[in-house]
């Protein structure tokens, strides 16, 4: 079943259920897939739709942050929800240990020994956790691996 199509059956048991954030929310994701493939301008791929779904959870965290910044505990609470609604459709995200033995693994492939290969070793590792780990805890386990 393809995003676009996992959307629509939540979007219809959402309208039954009259739960209408998450009905919001489902359908400001369907309208990120859409807009996404019309920019593409071709039917997306998995990866695609892993990109699409990365982009709407960062900017919900860094929507998070300034709302905890602000001090709007209505918004904090309303911007976790959607972030666990959108979770659902994420594959399952690498642990803290599992991510940091695919960046012991990379750093062994590409043969990096130090801070000088930071670049090398995200160009290949990026694509190997797209999707199932944070880019920029990813960043942080590799500075410190490669110091």
């Amino acid at each position: 079943m393809t995003l676009i199509e996992s959307l629509m059956k939540d979007m219809k048991a959402a309208m039954k259920a009259q739960d209408k954030e998450t009905l919001t929310t489902i359908r400001s994701l369907k309208a990120a897939v859409m807009y996404y493939k019309i920019k593409q301008g071709h039917e997306l791929t998995p990866e695609d739709e892993l990109t699409v779904l990365a982009s709407a959870i960062k900017m919900r965290k860094e929507s998070l942050e300034e709302f905890k910044k602000g001090g709007r505990e209505d918004l904090v609470e309303q911007t976790e929800h959607e972030l666990a609604i959108i979770a659902k459709y994420m594959p399952k995200q690498l642990s803290e240990t599992e991510l940091e033995q695919v960046i012991i693994e990379t750093i062994s492939d590409v043969g990096a020994s130090g801070k000088q290969d930071f670049g090398k070793v995200m160009k290949v590792l990026m694509p190997k956790i797209k999707g199932k780990a944070d880019g920029k805890l990813a960043s942080e386990i590799l500075k410190k691996k490669l110091s």
